[in-house]
């Protein structure tokens, strides 16, 4: 069988990972990353998906306390990823308490790229979390999508939930815009209060309505 192509993003990734974590023989862990994100179950969660994040937290990457903790943590935040499962986000932090060390990794810094992992399961870091805070908003970036990418995301989402029947899609990802519609604020980063919140709140109330007529 052939193997897939390669995503053409593939090479830069690589070299993005080697400047994160340049340690012998991290080219090897950087391909299992690589072939996970691949993975055929994924729609959204996809290497689209991790350059997206990686990207952002490069925008982003003065707000961090250690900006390369923030890009490991993006490079492992969804690298265990089944729609059907409720413990993608530990099983993907529990992969990076395994990798790190054996890529020379201290304990406190594997510690921390882990608890960033974990913490997309709320995206609400704690005031003065400045990694949190740029990972998280480096993730729902995609919110403040222009209208047509933002379809095309939400399109994708309800792709990976393709199992769920209709009405009770509906239903838990009308729940999940009411819960991020009632938030404080989305975004915790000044650049992401300043230039994503408006337009990502705007996003999820037509998305909101869209799901409301259809119910």
């Amino acid at each position: 069988m052939a193997a897939p192509p390669q995503h053409p993003a593939h090479d830069d990734l690589r070299r993005r990972w080697a400047a994160a974590a340049p340690a012998p023989g991290t080219e090897r862990y950087a391909d299992d990353l690589l072939a996970r994100w691949a993975e055929p179950q994924r729609r959204y969660h996809t290497t689209d998906h991790l350059v997206a994040v990686l990207d952002r937290v490069d925008e982003l990457a003065r707000y961090a306390e250690d900006p390369d903790l923030v890009r490991l943590a993006a490079w492992f935040h969804d690298a265990v990823y089944l729609p059907e499962r409720s413990t993608n986000e530990d099983r993907s932090a529990r992969l990076a308490e395994r990798a790190l060390p054996e890529l020379g990794f201290d304990e406190a810094r594997t510690a921390e790229v882990a608890r960033l992992v974990r913490l997309t399961v709320t995206h609400d870091p704690a005031d003065g979390d400045r990694n949190g805070e740029v990972l998280c908003d480096a993730d729902l970036a995609v919110l403040a999508a222009a209208p047509e990418r933002y379809a095309a995301y939400a399109a994708a989402v309800r792709e990976e939930y393709a199992f769920v029947p209709d009405d009770a899609f509906r239903e838990g990802r009308a729940a999940v815009l009411r819960h991020l519609l009632g938030l404080p604020c989305l975004f915790r980063t000044p650049h992401g209060r300043r230039e994503w919140e408006e337009r990502a709140r705007q996003n999820l109330t037509t998305e909101l309505k869209l799901l409301e007529t259809g119910m």
